[in-house]
């Protein structure tokens, strides 16, 4: 059995996840993933919600089913002759959006990184380059909090996020462009062409409130540009980028979802990011969004005050 840690929570697994940040296997586990046959009881008794059962799909085809079980337990069942390289990724991926999901977190299709004690998040779609600008950040010394699967407690007054694991997925011209040898990053699987970019010295490790949102565009701008949201325009993007909503879809989930995601809207500042397309230009979009959270900062300060002497 191998012991690992991720968003709070102590992982014992059948088979290693050398993604995640290892722990002591003598703890008691929030959560274990097994790697078997499902049982015709398990299947019988699925509900689609605390206890889902769904087709593991793989390069756009199906191969093989997977159990999610009241957030505590992942369980695969890979078509014969299936490479664990390729299972972890999903596991790691949309298996664990619902596991986080039936622990009652918004669950966001986000990279975040901690600045000033908080966590700032960039929201986008796969190849919209979420990964790129956290690792950009990092490389200014900032610490990484979350890979493309951002999990937040809403419920907390501020919503808190959690840590997940110490790495990013970079492309080869993106990786480069942060100062990485693609060949020297750790290979996914032959058929992926992003890599693993381990991350151990700058991971943050402790939970973090929210403190802004950044939904990413996928059309290349002009000029680089920060544009506040509307409350009702800030909900549609985070519904819309919000993960394995395509899998629980019971009216209890649905329902749950819709009230977090407007809980989120009324407690954080969430915003559009306007790029140019060039990579080169990291360092002044990383400038930008620097100059404006400390912009923020220094308005909430300045509000607390004027509140205080009121």
């Amino acid at each position: 059995m191998f012991a690992y840690t991720a968003y709070n929570l102590r992982i014992h697994s059948e088979f290693p996840f050398p993604e995640l940040s290892k722990s002591e296997v003598s703890q008691k586990p929030d959560v274990v993933i097994s790697l078997r046959s499902l049982s015709q009881l398990e299947t019988q008794t699925a509900d689609g919600a605390n206890k889902l059962v769904a087709f593991l799909e793989l390069e756009n085809s199906t191969a093989g089913r997977f159990l999610v079980e009241s957030g505590r337990k992942i369980v695969v069942e890979p078509d014969p002759g299936i490479d664990e390289d390729l299972l972890r990724p999903f596991i790691l991926g949309p298996a664990f959006a619902v596991l986080l999901r039936q622990r009652s977190h918004l669950v966001l299709h986000a990279s975040s990184i901690a600045i000033d004690n908080g966590a700032v998040a960039f929201l986008g779609h796969s190849g919209w380059g979420k990964s790129t600008l956290a690792n950009a950040f990092y490389n200014q010394g900032y610490g990484l909090l979350t890979d493309d699967v951002m999990a937040i407690k809403v419920e907390s007054n501020p919503p808190i996020a959690f840590p997940s694991f110490p790495q990013v997925k970079l492309l080869p011209d993106a990786a480069a462009s942060l100062g990485y040898d693609f060949e020297r990053l750790t290979s996914i699987h032959a058929g992926v062409a992003k890599r693993n970019n381990r991350l151990d010295q700058g991971f943050s490790q402790i939970a973090l409130p929210v403190k802004r949102i950044y939904v990413l565009e996928n059309v290349a701008a002009t000029h680089n540009e920060i544009q506040p949201l509307s409350p009702q325009n800030a909900l549609i993007e985070l519904v819309r980028h919000s993960r394995a909503t395509d899998l629980l879809t019971t009216p209890e989930f649905v329902s749950s979802h819709l009230r977090q995601c407007a809980n989120l809207v009324k407690n954080v500042s969430i915003c559009r990011l306007k790029r140019k397309s060039s990579l080169a230009g990291l360092p002044k979009l990383v400038k930008l969004i620097e100059e404006d959270i400390a912009q923020t900062i220094f308005d909430e300060h300045e509000n607390i005050q004027l509140f205080a002497s009121a």
